[in-house]
């Protein structure tokens, strides 16, 4: 539990967290459908910054794999890479967030976050759009997010030369971090020519059930996650007929999978004390660790769901090191 009663948060960060809260209260139609025209003027979308345009070192293309079901990527490599035949980079493919149902990988705080990344570690980012809820449910985007690893395993080329795809991360977000996982789960079924997928980093990953965990209960008023909208966001994910103990959404519960024998990547896994899915998440820590799995928990006891929006905070900077250091660690035990 948080060691105060509220986040002590600067205001800018709570401004920006009620915007998004009411973006999503208001495109949200209680017959289980989104108001997109309304949302596309509120959803600010940032054009890629190709080569010539590169801010902050990064530039940005996007690059479309799957035009019937408009599954793309926006590809973020650093500009000293892409003058540089000689480096070799990892390459992270990242899910974003929106409870299956919101954004894109050129939403504002997603171009962002990847842009962070990639001059960060550094590294290749492939930032994946997959189909939303609810026109697209289960397990759609699982499928969406297995299709862009296989396409990435035979066009390796369209990374870059510095990108090395021996050397993937599969990262996310929220509904990102509960799509890596199920990704996770399918590769150990795929006979991937090059790609490895070598480590996988869990951002406050969407899970629940149909128990009410106390991290709900005490936080069920909070912005971006209150038990409405992921109940709302459940109900229009799930195949019909099921209900939030599915092992797509309650991935330790009564109908997890056994992945004892999946050869499932060693895991980071961030939690904040004010997220309500912090109980599920810690469940789905021990979910691991029961399994024979290496995961590593860092928590942040004061922050809130996708505080990383904000890359002013101390915990972002704090998270970012994390992350290197895990990505570091992942590569130096392959050699």
């Amino acid at each position: 539990m948080s060691s105060t009663s509220k986040p002590n948060l600067p205001w800018k960060v709570r401004t920006s967290m009620s915007i998004l809260s009411t973006i999503c209260d208001i495109t949200r139609r209680s017959n289980g459908t989104i108001n997109r025209r309304l949302l596309s003027l509120l959803d600010w979308k940032l054009p890629p910054n190709p080569n010539s345009k590169s801010i902050n070192g990064v530039s940005s293309s996007d690059v479309m794999v799957n035009s019937t079901h408009n599954i793309w990527f926006r590809l973020f490599i650093p500009s000293s890479a892409a003058a540089s035949t000689n480096s070799s980079l990892p390459v992270i493919i990242f899910f974003h967030g929106g409870g299956f149902a919101y954004m894109s990988p050129s939403s504002l705080p997603y171009h962002i976050l990847c842009r962070l990344f990639c001059r960060s570690f550094p590294a290749i980012v492939v930032s994946v759009n997959y189909r939303l809820t609810p026109k697209h449910r289960f397990p759609s985007q699982y499928e969406d997010g297995l299709e862009i690893l296989k396409f990435l395993d035979k066009n390796s080329d369209v990374l870059g030369k510095s990108a090395d795809i021996t050397k993937c991360f599969l990262v996310g977000d929220s509904a990102g971090g509960n799509l890596i996982h199920h990704v996770a789960v399918r590769i150990s079924l795929e006979k991937f020519q090059i790609l490895k997928v070598i480590g996988l980093i869990s951002m406050q990953p969407f899970f629940g059930g149909e128990e009410r965990t106390e991290s709900e209960i005490r936080l069920k008023r909070v912005p971006i996650c209150s038990m409405d909208k992921t109940d709302w966001c459940w109900k229009v994910f799930l195949p019909d007929g099921s209900n939030r103990d599915h092992e797509s959404c309650n991935v330790s519960g009564p109908n997890a999978m056994d992945i004892s024998e999946v050869d499932y990547p060693n895991t980071l896994l961030l939690v904040a004390g004010f997220d309500p899915l912090v109980d599920w998440q810690k469940r789905y820590y021990e979910w691991l660790r029961k399994s024979g799995k290496k995961v590593e928990l860092i928590e942040y006891p004061n922050m809130i769901h996708v505080f990383f929006y904000f890359p002013d905070l101390p915990e972002t900077s704090q998270f970012i090191s994390k992350v290197k250091d895990f990505m570091i660690k992942q590569m130096v035990n392959m050699n």
